[in-house]
């Protein structure tokens, strides 16, 4: 009998035994399963999180395109100096003249908009950044894409020069027949590299290029050369201009009105030096007294429109 007692106790220790083994790697099965679960629920998490993030800015972007572009006359003129019509006009000329589509992520619409709020507010990268929520990257590569589209469209942007007629009876322009307009420069501010900045140094002192502007009579531009140097005349700029394939062209017969900083010949009509010539000096009820000095006046009366274009052009994009 006490053998047989001790047989069953050795049986009941290794049940005992195995039961423990048993508990134990189930108990580390357990475990590991569960690390495992928990690893895939924090990566589902985290890419829900990321698919939510990419959503929520997606749908930002389109409330502040929305905004910009559609709302209203005045949010897109404050934003892109431009009323909805005439932005609309832009992107549509943009599209089948200028060979600008719209990328996988960002439409005509959002590509013309950040590229006229650069323009307009001369802010840099980082402002743009935050404002339409995509990298600096993208910014710079899509603004330099949508330039080149509105280069494609200078034969439409850019008018062709009309002579005033014979019968003209414009007070400004009555006196020059077969006049196509005004020329000028203007310096234009920039940041050229440390090296260049003596050559874009001007009289004032200010870096800045050089442009060479040529206007209608109605305030349209004909021709624009940028580039030179802030330290290069004018008359310089004028040389290259007329000497280049495709530069700035004077039919025979025809002129421009430029100022005395240029030199008198075929095609441009310069005052008449060491008379009374700036419009301020005929403003106090002063009149000519020679031919010459009326010519002078009615000369600086006609060419001011260069500058009212320079005017407008800078007052409406601040870069």
């Amino acid at each position: 009998m006490a053998t047989n007692n001790v047989m069953e106790c050795n049986e009941i220790v290794v049940l005992i035994n195995y039961f423990e083994s048993l508990n134990r790697f189930t108990l580390i099965l357990i475990t590991i399963c569960g690390l495992l679960l928990s690893n895939y629920a924090i990566k589902n998490s985290n890419s829900n999180r990321f698919r939510w993030d990419c959503y929520k800015r997606a749908r930002m972007r389109e409330i502040n395109v929305h905004r910009i572009v559609y709302i209203s006359d005045t949010a897109c003129i404050e934003n892109t100096r431009m009323d909805k019509r005439s932005f609309h006009n832009l992107c549509d000329l943009l599209k089948t003249v200028g060979m600008l589509a719209p990328t996988g992520h960002m439409g005509v619409e959002e590509l013309v908009a950040m590229f006229l709020h650069i323009l307009a507010h001369d802010v840099k990268n980082q402002i743009i950044k935050r404002q339409f929520l995509r990298s600096g990257e993208t910014i710079s590569r899509q603004f330099l894409k949508v330039l080149q589209a509105v280069l494609r469209c200078h034969v439409v942007l850019l008018k062709r020069p009309e002579p005033v007629p014979a019968n003209s009876s414009d007070e400004k322009w009555k006196w020059f027949k077969n006049c196509l307009g005004a020329l000028d420069g203007t310096h234009i501010k920039i940041n050229p590299l440390l090296s260049d900045k003596p050559r874009y140094r001007t009289r004032k002192g200010d870096i800045a290029t050089n442009v060479l502007g040529v206007c209608s009579q109605d305030c349209q531009f004909i021709y624009v050369l940028p580039g030179w140097e802030g330290s290069a005349a004018d008359s310089r700029v004028l040389r290259d201009a007329i000497s280049r394939p495709n530069g700035l062209r004077v039919p025979k017969g025809f002129c421009y009105l430029a100022d005395a900083g240029y030199m008198n010949g075929e095609g441009f009509l310069t005052p008449y030096r060491g008379q009374r010539y700036h419009l301020s000096e005929w403003r106090q009820g002063a009149q000519p007294t020679t031919p010459r000095e009326f010519y002078n006046m009615k000369h600086s009366s006609a060419r001011n429109v260069i500058e009212r274009c320079f005017g407008l052009l800078k007052g409406r994009w601040a870069i």
